[in-house]
Protein backbone atom coordinates (compact mmCIF):
# COMPACT_ATOMS: atom_id res chain seq x y z
CA UNK A 1 0.00 0.00 0.00
CA UNK A 2 3.25 2.44 0.63
CA UNK A 3 3.29 2.41 -3.24
CA UNK A 4 -0.19 3.55 -4.19
CA UNK A 5 1.04 7.47 -4.19
CA UNK A 6 3.97 6.53 -6.98
CA UNK A 7 1.58 3.62 -8.69
CA UNK A 8 -0.85 6.66 -9.26
CA UNK A 9 1.84 9.00 -10.92
CA UNK A 10 3.24 5.90 -13.30
CA UNK A 11 -0.71 5.02 -14.31
CA UNK A 12 -1.05 8.71 -14.73
CA UNK A 13 2.25 9.91 -16.39
CA UNK A 14 1.90 6.99 -18.50
CA UNK A 15 -1.73 7.14 -19.95
CA UNK A 16 -1.07 7.19 -23.64
CA UNK A 17 1.85 4.66 -22.95
CA UNK A 18 -0.25 1.91 -21.34
CA UNK A 19 -4.12 2.07 -22.49
CA UNK A 20 -3.80 -0.33 -25.63
CA UNK A 21 -2.55 -2.95 -22.86
CA UNK A 22 -4.88 -2.50 -19.99
CA UNK A 23 -7.29 -5.01 -19.19
CA UNK A 24 -10.79 -3.69 -19.24
CA UNK A 25 -14.16 -4.65 -18.07
CA UNK A 26 -17.00 -6.10 -20.79
CA UNK A 27 -19.37 -5.26 -18.10
CA UNK A 28 -18.75 -1.87 -17.18
CA UNK A 29 -16.00 0.78 -17.56
CA UNK A 30 -14.86 2.58 -14.47
CA UNK A 31 -11.72 4.83 -13.55
CA UNK A 32 -8.84 2.83 -12.08
CA UNK A 33 -9.06 2.76 -8.50
CA UNK A 34 -5.93 2.35 -7.06
CA UNK A 35 -6.08 1.51 -3.51
CA UNK A 36 -9.03 -0.73 -4.25
CA UNK A 37 -6.59 -2.47 -6.98
CA UNK A 38 -4.12 -2.83 -4.17
CA UNK A 39 -6.28 -4.11 -1.64
CA UNK A 40 -7.31 -7.11 -3.98
CA UNK A 41 -4.19 -7.83 -4.88
CA UNK A 42 -3.20 -8.47 -1.34
CA UNK A 43 -6.06 -10.30 -0.59
CA UNK A 44 -4.94 -12.64 -3.52
CA UNK A 45 -1.45 -12.63 -2.18
CA UNK A 46 -3.21 -13.72 1.26
CA UNK A 47 -5.55 -16.32 -0.12
CA UNK A 48 -2.52 -17.89 -2.20
CA UNK A 49 -3.68 -17.35 -5.87
CA UNK A 50 -1.23 -14.18 -6.54
CA UNK A 51 2.12 -12.39 -6.14
CA UNK A 52 1.81 -9.14 -6.39
CA UNK A 53 5.16 -7.25 -6.84
CA UNK A 54 6.66 -3.03 -7.35
CA UNK A 55 9.22 -2.70 -10.16
CA UNK A 56 11.84 -0.78 -8.67
CA UNK A 57 14.96 1.23 -10.66
CA UNK A 58 17.79 2.66 -8.35
CA UNK A 59 14.86 2.50 -5.42
CA UNK A 60 12.93 4.20 -7.86
CA UNK A 61 9.11 3.06 -8.80
CA UNK A 62 9.02 1.77 -12.71
CA UNK A 63 6.10 -0.48 -12.82
CA UNK A 64 4.27 -3.83 -11.50
CA UNK A 65 4.88 -7.18 -12.12
CA UNK A 66 1.93 -9.84 -11.26
CA UNK A 67 2.22 -13.40 -10.73
CA UNK A 68 -2.04 -14.62 -11.02
CA UNK A 69 -3.92 -17.40 -11.87
CA UNK A 70 -1.78 -19.52 -9.19
CA UNK A 71 -2.81 -23.20 -8.64
CA UNK A 72 -1.15 -25.99 -6.88
CA UNK A 73 -1.33 -29.96 -6.69
CA UNK A 74 -0.93 -31.24 -10.02
CA UNK A 75 -1.37 -28.25 -12.20
CA UNK A 76 1.37 -26.10 -10.50
CA UNK A 77 0.99 -23.17 -12.34
CA UNK A 78 0.65 -19.50 -12.62
CA UNK A 79 0.49 -16.62 -15.13
CA UNK A 80 2.81 -13.38 -15.41
CA UNK A 81 1.38 -10.18 -16.21
CA UNK A 82 3.43 -7.12 -16.01
CA UNK A 83 4.40 -3.10 -17.19
CA UNK A 84 7.24 -0.82 -16.62
CA UNK A 85 6.89 2.92 -17.57
CA UNK A 86 8.19 4.45 -20.58
CA UNK A 87 11.34 6.26 -19.55
CA UNK A 88 12.41 2.97 -17.78
CA UNK A 89 11.72 0.81 -21.38
CA UNK A 90 14.39 -0.41 -23.74
CA UNK A 91 16.89 -0.94 -20.45
CA UNK A 92 16.66 -4.48 -19.80
CA UNK A 93 14.22 -3.64 -16.63
CA UNK A 94 11.07 -5.84 -17.88
CA UNK A 95 12.84 -9.14 -18.95
CA UNK A 96 14.67 -9.01 -15.30
CA UNK A 97 11.58 -8.93 -13.77
CA UNK A 98 9.94 -11.35 -15.30
CA UNK A 99 13.40 -13.41 -14.78
CA UNK A 100 13.79 -13.11 -11.69
CA UNK A 101 9.74 -13.75 -10.44
CA UNK A 102 9.82 -17.30 -12.83
CA UNK A 103 12.71 -18.46 -10.81
CA UNK A 104 11.11 -17.51 -7.76
CA UNK A 105 7.83 -19.44 -8.56
CA UNK A 106 9.71 -22.17 -9.70
CA UNK A 107 12.66 -22.30 -6.63
CA UNK A 108 10.76 -20.74 -3.95
CA UNK A 109 7.31 -21.95 -4.92
CA UNK A 110 7.63 -24.73 -6.51
CA UNK A 111 5.55 -24.47 -9.37
CA UNK A 112 6.18 -26.06 -12.46
CA UNK A 113 4.85 -23.80 -15.41
CA UNK A 114 5.08 -20.26 -16.07
CA UNK A 115 2.62 -18.50 -18.20
CA UNK A 116 2.74 -15.35 -20.48
CA UNK A 117 -0.13 -14.07 -22.62
CA UNK A 118 0.82 -10.93 -24.96
CA UNK A 119 -1.35 -8.78 -27.49
CA UNK A 120 0.15 -9.97 -31.36
CA UNK A 121 0.36 -5.91 -31.38
CA UNK A 122 2.47 -5.18 -28.52
CA UNK A 123 6.14 -5.19 -29.59
CA UNK A 124 7.95 -4.72 -26.79
CA UNK A 125 6.57 -6.98 -24.24
CA UNK A 126 6.81 -10.24 -27.69
CA UNK A 127 10.64 -9.45 -27.23
CA UNK A 128 10.62 -10.15 -23.49
CA UNK A 129 9.49 -13.38 -24.23
CA UNK A 130 12.35 -14.08 -26.60
CA UNK A 131 15.16 -12.54 -24.77
CA UNK A 132 13.99 -14.85 -22.43
CA UNK A 133 13.43 -18.04 -23.98
CA UNK A 134 9.07 -18.58 -23.56
CA UNK A 135 8.46 -20.86 -25.63
CA UNK A 136 5.21 -20.13 -28.04
CA UNK A 137 2.22 -22.37 -27.56
CA UNK A 138 -0.57 -20.78 -29.26
CA UNK A 139 -2.99 -18.14 -30.02
CA UNK A 140 -6.05 -17.45 -28.00
CA UNK A 141 -8.82 -15.79 -29.63
CA UNK A 142 -10.26 -12.86 -28.30
CA UNK A 143 -9.11 -14.15 -24.67
CA UNK A 144 -8.89 -11.04 -22.46
CA UNK A 145 -10.77 -8.03 -22.34
CA UNK A 146 -8.01 -5.41 -22.87
CA UNK A 147 -8.64 -1.35 -24.02
CA UNK A 148 -12.10 -2.13 -24.36
CA UNK A 149 -12.63 -5.19 -26.53
CA UNK A 150 -11.88 -8.81 -26.38
CA UNK A 151 -8.61 -9.44 -28.00
CA UNK A 152 -6.35 -12.27 -29.33
CA UNK A 153 -3.20 -12.86 -27.56
CA UNK A 154 -0.20 -15.22 -27.87
CA UNK A 155 0.45 -17.46 -25.28
CA UNK A 156 4.21 -18.47 -24.68
CA UNK A 157 5.28 -20.77 -21.27
CA UNK A 158 8.14 -22.13 -19.56
CA UNK A 159 8.13 -25.33 -17.11
CA UNK A 160 10.60 -25.96 -14.79
CA UNK A 161 12.47 -29.18 -16.33
CA UNK A 162 13.64 -26.06 -19.54
CA UNK A 163 15.36 -23.90 -17.28
CA UNK A 164 17.30 -25.93 -14.54
CA UNK A 165 20.06 -23.21 -14.33
CA UNK A 166 17.56 -20.76 -13.70
CA UNK A 167 15.69 -18.16 -16.48
CA UNK A 168 18.09 -15.49 -15.02
CA UNK A 169 21.39 -17.10 -15.36
CA UNK A 170 20.27 -18.28 -18.73
CA UNK A 171 19.57 -15.20 -20.10
CA UNK A 172 22.35 -13.27 -18.44
CA UNK A 173 24.81 -16.17 -20.41
CA UNK A 174 23.01 -15.68 -23.50
CA UNK A 175 21.64 -18.91 -23.83
CA UNK A 176 18.21 -18.48 -24.15
CA UNK A 177 17.23 -20.67 -27.26
CA UNK A 178 16.70 -17.91 -30.42
CA UNK A 179 13.64 -19.40 -31.61
CA UNK A 180 11.71 -20.42 -28.63
CA UNK A 181 9.44 -17.38 -28.30
CA UNK A 182 9.46 -16.98 -32.69
CA UNK A 183 5.35 -17.10 -33.87
CA UNK A 184 4.62 -18.70 -36.60
CA UNK A 185 3.74 -16.92 -40.04
CA UNK A 186 0.45 -18.58 -40.12
CA UNK A 187 -0.50 -17.57 -36.42
CA UNK A 188 0.53 -13.96 -37.07
CA UNK A 189 -1.69 -14.42 -40.23
CA UNK A 190 -4.66 -15.36 -38.26
CA UNK A 191 -4.53 -12.39 -35.58
CA UNK A 192 -4.39 -10.17 -38.27
CA UNK A 193 -7.49 -11.76 -39.81
CA UNK A 194 -10.83 -10.57 -37.61
CA UNK A 195 -12.20 -13.42 -35.14
CA UNK A 196 -14.61 -15.46 -37.34
CA UNK A 197 -13.60 -15.19 -40.72
CA UNK A 198 -10.79 -18.38 -40.53
CA UNK A 199 -12.09 -21.86 -39.94
CA UNK A 200 -9.68 -22.17 -36.51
Amino acid sequence: MRDARALERELAANRTWLRRWEATSPHATFGVDVRSSIRSLLGGARNGTGMPFAIEVDGEFAGQLNVSSISYGSLASASIGYWVAERFAGRGVTPTAVALATDHCFAGVDLHRMEICIRPENGPSLRVVEKLGFRYEGLRRRYIHIDGDWRDHFCFALVREEIPEGVLRRWRQGAAPADAGRVPDADVRRAQRPFGSDSA
